[in-house]
């Protein structure tokens, strides 16, 4: 029977593994950044802890939350999605126009379908015939917009009758005290980590942004499941729409006007790396409720709204500098 033998260090006792601050950081900086935040925003306001507080944050967040797993999917192979907004507008739009005629059951699948086919535009450009993600999906972007316009004839729709339950029963609607809306985030979010974790299809994208040539050498298809993810993207976007639209009870054109901003943000700030093959649904999540919380501290501090697109711009730069600074650069 073959024995394991240990070494002891200089004095008799076990080698001891060392504590490495630098990998810490890399691993645990995103909680670390939320942890201290709630801390500051709990200081600066005494209202910051309270129930109703805490609702409207993760309320506000959970339309960013939904996209954010798709766009983690997007830039865990190494792409980018800048079309999520205007994507989330149609969506709104599609979902508000079809409720003043249809019922429930056919506006959200057809909303839905709309998100993901526009994600499929994106997704062959991409991945078949290999044109840079930033500008397929900032053609997509101005199509998405321009249709949401085309369809609203630049002005608001409201849901009408057919549109009550998702403004009542699913917007202002909860389980166990917590939010429909938020459950439906958290349902996504665990949908994605699940994909991620336990799946093959999820560590062959992880696999795709670290190494895609390596992985097509192995014999994996590559090419569809590139594919797959700006088609997931789209669909998550135009699902934000529709939680959108529930919340503010209209269907608008202008929905979703530099939201890529915060979505990106979310995933950056959650660790994903741009380069692909790294970040973790949780860290996303996590990445989410920090945006979340720096919105709600400079709303406390009565930071007017075009300030915080400067802060959250800044905010951005820093996390891709600490990126650079934990984690070594790729060859």
């Amino acid at each position: 029977m073959a024995t394991i033998r240990t070494i002891d260090a200089p004095g008799g006792a076990h080698a001891k593994q060392r504590f490495d601050a630098k990998s810490f950081a890399a691993n645990y900086s995103t909680i670390v950044i939320f942890v201290v935040l709630v801390l500051i925003a709990s200081f600066i306001s005494t209202s910051f802890l309270s129930s109703r507080n805490i609702e409207n944050v993760l309320r506000q967040v959970a339309s960013t939350g939904v996209i954010s797993m798709g766009m983690l999917l997007v830039i865990l192979t190494g792409g980018i999605d800048l079309s999520v907004g205007s994507v989330a507008a149609l969506g709104s739009i599609l979902c508000a126009s079809l409720l003043t005629t249809q019922p429930l059951w056919i506006a959200i699948p057809v909303s839905l379908a709309a998100g993901g086919a526009l994600g499929a535009v994106a997704g062959y450009f991409v991945a078949v015939r290999r044109m840079p993600a930033f500008v397929v999906t900032l053609a997509v972007m101005t199509i998405a917009r321009g249709s949401a316009l085309i369809v609203s004839k630049g002005r608001p729709i409201f849901m009408g009758d057919n549109g009550a339950w998702l403004g009542d029963g699913f917007n202002r609607g909860s389980l166990l005290g917590i939010p429909m809306p938020v459950i439906l985030m958290l349902l996504v979010f665990v949908g994605t980590a699940f994909v991620l974790r336990l799946t093959a299809y999820g560590r062959l994208i992880v696999a795709i942004g670290s190494n895609s040539e390596a992985v097509r050498l192995s014999g994996v298809r590559v090419t569809p499941r590139i594919f797959s993810v700006y088609v997931v993207s789209g669909m998550l976007s135009a699902l934000a729409g529709i939680v959108i639209t529930a919340r503010s009870g209209v269907g608008s054109p202008v929905v979703g006007i530099g939201m890529e901003l915060d979505v990106i943000a979310a995933v950056v700030i959650g660790g994903a790396s741009l380069m692909g093959g790294r970040g973790t649904a949780l860290n996303t999540l996590i990445g989410v409720l920090t945006l979340g919380v720096i919105g709600n501290i400079m709303n406390l501090l009565n930071v007017p709204g075009y300030h915080q697109e400067v802060v959250k711009g800044f905010i951005i730069l820093i996390a891709v500098l600490l990126q650079s600074s934990f984690w070594p650069r790729r060859a």
